[in-house]
C-alpha cells in the first residue's frame, strides 16, 4: 500500500541525530516515510511511538512498518493526546519527536475527504471519520459549518486561517447561496468562490484559501498544534530534539513563536537585583532559518516546494 510521498526525510533524520536504541514519536506518522528512516537509525533496539488521527493512515503505516515488529506503536490518535497515548504506554520520556504538519497527498487524491476543490465530493475535511470516544459523535463537516455558521463567523475563518484578503465577500456570497440552495459539495463551493476572486490567472486556485481555512477550523489544528507542541517538549529527555515541518505561514508561525517563546530565559530589567519572572530557556533552537527542500526533491515532488522544517533541542 502506497500513501504519499514524505518530504525532508533526509533532513529530519540528520537533523534529529536519532540514538541507537532510542524512542522517538512520530506524532503524524501518515504513511510511515520519516517512521521507517528513524527506526532504521536508531538501531536495531530503537523504539517509535507513531499516532495519527486518521485512520487509514494507520493502516497504511501499520504495513509498512511490519518489518520492525514489537520496536512500533500505533495509536490512532491527534496529537493533542500525546500525554494520554504516552501515560497509557507508560513513557514517562522521549528522545525525539516528529510533527509533519498538513495534509497528505493520499487524503488530498481520495474525493470522498472533501479536501480538494479539483474532484467533486463531499464537503468532509475531517482528518478523522470515527466517533468521538466521549459522546459518539462524528465532528462537524465543512458542510456543517458553511451551513450554520454567521456572516461575521465565516468571514473570520477565511480571513484568519486562509488570510483571504476578500474574506468578508466571499462569507456574503454563501450566506445568500445557502438561502435557497444547500452547498454539499467541493465544486460547487470551489464555483461560488471562483464566482466572487474571479479565474484563475497563474498561481494558486482562488479556492485555495478558503479550503485551507475551512480544514483548520473543521479540525482545530493551529489550537491542537499549540498543545501538541507544549506536550511533546515536556516528554523531551535533554538534548532530545523537536522536528517540524509545516506547510503554511500560519502553523511555521506558531512553530517558530512556540520555539523563540521556550528558548527564552529571564525577560526582567536588567536594573532588578535578581529575576522576578521566574523564566527558564527550556528549548535551544537549532535552525535560525527553516531548511526547505532542494530543487531536485521539489522536482519530484511538488509538494515540497512549501515545506519547511524547524528543529528545537531540550536543554
Amino acid at each position: 500500500m502506497t500513501y504519499h510521498t514524505p518530504v525532508l526525510i533526509k533532513e529530519v533524520v540528520n537533523q534529529l541525530q536519532p540514538r541507537r536504541g532510542g524512542l522517538y514519536v512520530d506524532c503524524t506518522v501518515g504513511g510511515a516515510g520519516h517512521a521507517r528512516e528513524v527506526l532504521r537509525a536508531c538501531g536495531p533496539e530503537g523504539q517509535l511511538v507513531g499516532l495519527d488521527w486518521d485512520e487509514e493512515a494507520i493502516a497504511a503505516s501499520r504495513e509498512r512498518l511490519v518489518e520492525f515488529g514489537a520496536r512500533v506503536q500505533l495509536v490512532r490518535a491527534n496529537y493533542v493526546e500525546l500525554e494520554k497515548v504516552l501515560m497509557s504506554l507508560r513513557v514517562t520520556a522521549v528522545d525525539g519527536v516528529v510533527f509533519d504538519l498538513g495534509v497528505s497527498s493520499r487524503q488530498f487524491d481520495e474525493p470522498g475527504r472533501g479536501f480538494s476543490f479539483q474532484r467533486e465530493g463531499p464537503l468532509d475535511m475531517r482528518m478523522s471519520r470515527q466517533p468521538r470516544e466521549s459522546h459518539g459523535e462524528r465532528g462537524a463537516t465543512a458542510q456543517d459549518i458553511l451551513r450554520t455558521a454567521g456572516l461575521d463567523e465565516l468571514a473570520r475563518i477565511f480571513r484568519v486561517y486562509g488570510e483571504e484578503r476578500r474574506a468578508r465577500a466571499i462569507a456574503r456570497e454563501i450566506v445568500a447561496e445557502r438561502e435557497h440552495t444547500p452547498l454539499e459539495t467541493t465544486t460547487q463551493l470551489a464555483r461560488l468562490v471562483e464566482s466572487v476572486l474571479g479565474p484563475k490567472h497563474g498561481g494558486i486556485h482562488p479556492a485555495t484559501r478558503v479550503f485551507q481555512a475551512l480544514r483548520i477550523a473543521v479540525n482545530d489544528e493551529l489550537g491542537n498544534l499549540k498543545r501538541g507542541l507544549e506536550t511533546a517538549t515536556q516528554f523531551l529527555k535533554s538534548d532530545g530534539r523537536i522536528a517540524v515541518i509545516s506547510f503554511h505561514s500560519l502553523e511555521d508561525r506558531i512553530v517558530k513563536r512556540f520555539f523563540v517563546e521556550k528558548s527564552t530565559g529571564c525577560t526582567c530589567p536588567t536594573d532588578l537585583p535578581a529575576c522576578a519572572c521566574g523564566r527558564k530557556e527550556t528549548l535551544r533552537i537549532v535552525t535560525r532559518k527553516p531548511i526547505t527542500a532542494g530543487e531536485v526533491e521539489v522536482r519530484n515532488n511538488p509538494r515540497a516546494r512549501s515545506a519547511k522544517l524547524r528543529v528545537a533541542e531540550k536543554l
